[in-house]
């Protein structure tokens, strides 16, 4: 699913409740945008890159750009969610940095890009008030999207700063609460900056850029990426964009060139180069191979 059928260009976001069961026809789907998902009510079964978990009331959890999934349902199941959709760019890491939350959004910067077995068996689930909190935060955010008085855009990425805020803080203390899981400071610092890489792909990363949002050196920030991913934040950041790039390249309406630059290349010719040495063709040849 392209972002163009949901959003413009100025404000990437989308927002709808809906309920559905078993007459719904499960369809599994990818999406260039990034997907948060709300279970109201209800319980169904989501397949997510081939396998299949129970989701019921109270889940939240996100899908990243490219993860194939689709929600089925056993017997009378049903499901009432609420479906947020957004590109990355919708709130500018600038803004988050300037309000000194770049280092606290591990619900977005950590979460999702763990592997799916983590993601969704000790997926975050809301109760009591923070479910009610939760439920009055995209309710207010629904709000402004369905009427669009003056102004909504901007009320709208301020809750989404709130939202973001409120899941983080939930997920922390949940992860400090699960005696089974015990990561080092230094293995979270390297999530956070993989998952800042993972949502931020498209834009201009510099080394420079890194230091000042995680407050951390050049020195030690490579040599952090190097002893717990085995390469530099930089080799990290082109391996990114390079399968991201793949992914983008299955449309074959989509200009080569275009690839590049929504991957955050702005000279298309070292974008082909560096795909030729890490794929080993070059992205013309790997799209031949897709269609073949």
């Amino acid at each position: 699913m392209r972002s163009s059928k949901f959003m413009g260009q100025e404000f990437p976001f989308w927002m709808k409740r809906f309920a559905q069961n078993r007459n719904a026809t499960p369809i599994e789907h990818s999406h260039e945008f990034v997907e948060l998902v709300y279970v109201v009510r209800g319980e169904a079964q989501h397949c997510f890159e081939g396998e299949r978990y129970v989701i019921r009331a109270g889940d939240v959890f996100i899908i990243n750009p490219g993860e194939v999934h689709a929600y089925d349902y056993e017997d009378e199941q049903q499901i009432e969610i609420i479906n947020c959709l957004f590109m990355p760019s919708l709130i500018q890491e600038g803004l988050l940095r300037e309000l000194g939350i770049s280092r606290s959004m591990d619900f977005f910067y950590v979460q999702p890009f763990l592997n799916k077995e983590e993601r969704f068996h000790h997926r975050l689930n809301l109760s009591g008030p923070h479910a009610a909190t939760m439920l009055v935060i995209m309710e207010s955010m629904m709000a402004e999207f369905e009427h669009r008085n003056p102004g909504f855009d901007t009320i709208i990425r301020l809750k989404m700063i709130e939202l973001q805020i409120f899941l983080s803080r939930i997920y922390n203390l949940h992860q400090t609460k699960r005696h089974n899981v015990n990561y080092g400071e230094r293995e979270v610092m390297a999530r956070r900056i993989r998952g800042f890489l993972e949502r931020n792909y498209g834009d201009k990363i510099t080394l420079t850029s890194l230091v000042n949002v995680f407050n951390i050196s050049e020195r030690k920030l490579n040599r952090l990426m190097k002893e717990q991913v085995g390469m530099s934040v930089i080799e990290l950041l082109h391996q990114i964009r390079i399968e991201k790039a793949k992914y983008l390249l299955e449309d074959q309406a989509e200009k080569v060139i275009n690839v590049a630059s929504m991957v955050g290349y702005e000279d298309p010719a070292f974008f082909s180069r560096l795909f030729h040495r890490i794929v080993g063709c070059p992205p013309g040849a790997y799209r031949k191979t897709i269609y073949k």
